[in-house]
């Protein structure tokens, strides 16, 4: 089955889960996972209509990165070591794992010579998963307070994954865990713009993630046949 084939399939998916939840489609993103795939997998993706792809792993990424370039929006989504950010850098639109202050402060540092402020999703660690990177959600607060005045970023929401043998209902509880820590989070008014960006579910749980407010869903098998 070609992406565009199951792409179909998804959005229909997408648009039940959204009826459910009494939400419009258009608040959804879908982001293309392609770190397992191909730059012809990856050209497939942008035929079929969609601009955000996810990365992980720049030394992957390199050869789709300097052939597509500007054609799509770049998500890094993996977890992202401090003396990697010099690569990425001004090439990836969004970083979704700003997990600790040493990476906060590498990329500010590396942001300041860009137009824009990079925009990032802080990882939280919801599920309280041992192998699983992000902030407890006890650290939160501190966390985004402790980076507030870093300029050259942009908090434009919270990023989690649910565990990996839970699939729909049982991923429930961490994808609305993660909406209420967004919600508290605006209530404080530590920035004086909202931030809302969710960005949780992949192809196991997306509908349940929509259901509980994802703005932002990484798909890869269910959609490039792997990943």
């Amino acid at each position: 089955m070609e992406v565009q084939e199951r792409l179909a399939g998804i959005r229909a998916r997408i648009q039940a889960a959204c009826a459910r939840a009494g939400r419009d489609p258009d608040e959804v993103t879908i982001i293309a996972v392609t770190k397992y795939t191909t730059l012809e997998v990856a050209e497939e993706v942008l035929a079929a209509g969609l601009v955000h792809i996810g990365e992980n792993r720049w030394q992957d990424v390199q050869p789709k990165w300097e052939a597509i370039g500007e054609r799509a929006v770049w998500h890094f989504i993996g977890s992202l070591q401090t003396n990697k950010v010099k690569d990425i850098i001004g090439k990836f639109s969004y970083i979704h794992s700003l997990d600790r202050l040493a990476l906060a402060q590498e990329l500010n540092k590396k942001a300041a010579s860009l137009a824009e402020p990079v925009k990032c999703f802080i990882q939280v660690n919801v599920s309280g998963e041992e192998t699983k990177h992000g902030l407890a959600p006890g650290e939160l607060e501190a966390f985004v307070r402790s980076i507030a005045d870093m300029s050259h970023i942009r908090v434009v929401g919270l990023m989690t994954m649910a565990p990996h043998d839970s699939h729909g209902e049982a991923a429930r509880s961490v994808f609305s865990g993660l909406r209420r820590l967004r919600d508290e989070l605006n209530g404080q008014q530590i920035y004086p713009y909202p931030i809302p960006g969710l960005s949780m579910g992949m192809s196991g749980d997306f509908e349940t993630a929509i259901e509980e407010g994802a703005t932002c869903i990484r798909l890869g098998t269910v959609l490039v046949g792997q990943g």
